[in-house]
């Protein structure tokens, strides 16, 4: 056996089907029980449990106990950059789900991929910022420019200290599983998911287990003034 990442463990781990369901459910960034999990993956809650110890074990999800309840998320933006990439692979080899709905052009348009914003404005918006030199990008790895913090603190109030994290990177590059070309994730990304649903530009979904994020009509006006309306 050679030595190294157990790549073969980390994939049996992912790709059991029903376990696969609960992990792409925790992609939207909120912590689920194990009924809720159970439910999306279709399976008993017994068995979901029997899942989630493995998941767990795996170091794929992390618990986290309120009162009575035990919740579960993904370990970290690691494992969200993951599934964001396999999701990718299978769309473009032609493993696709059959069930579609309205909802698919808009999970496209925007969605939320762990904390930070994917789909065709989660692209846009980092290669308006690749674009102007407030980022600069070498393959995955990805810089803000001092030009960029002057950026963020001026339009969106973020400041360099808000985006120190002492295991995650500022910036970081996730492969967009829809428009196959890289969003933005680490901690910027996040910071700016979030100051976008403080500013009430956007907000997600209030249907229980989607990604969708939706932009207000003044969110669409202040996001394009800021990352371009993508038609140049």
């Amino acid at each position: 056996m050679k030595s190294g990442p157990d790549i073969a463990m980390v994939a049996s781990l992912v790709g059991d089907p029903a376990r696969a369901n609960m992990l792409t459910a925790l992609m939207n960034g909120r912590a689920l029980t194990a009924s809720e999990l159970a439910q999306e993956a279709g399976i008993t809650p017994q068995t979901a449990s029997s899942h989630l110890a493995k998941l767990e074990a795996g170091g794929l999800v992390e618990p986290e106990k309120q009162g009575r309840h035990r919740y579960y998320r993904l370990t970290d933006d690691d494992v969200a950059g993951v599934l964001e990439g396999l999701a990718g692979l299978a769309a473009r080899t032609g493993h696709m789900r059959v069930r579609t709905g309205p909802k698919d052009p808009a999970l496209r348009r925007a969605r939320i991929c762990y904390d930070h914003l994917a789909g065709d404005l989660g692209v846009q918006m980092l290669d308006s910022l690749r674009e102007r030199n407030l980022v600069r990008q070498k393959k995955q790895d990805i810089e803000l420019t001092a030009e960029g913090e002057r950026f963020l603190a001026k339009h969106l109030q973020i400041s360099p200290d808000m985006l120190a994290h002492p295991r995650r990177p500022v910036c970081k590059a996730c492969l967009d599983w829809s428009e196959r070309r890289h969003h933005l994730a680490g901690t910027l990304g996040a910071a700016m998911m979030q100051r976008f649903a403080e500013l009430k530009w956007a907000a997600r979904d209030a249907t229980p287990g989607s990604r969708v994020v939706n932009f207000t009509r003044t969110g669409e006006k202040q996001f394009a003034a800021l990352f371009g309306n993508g038609k140049d």
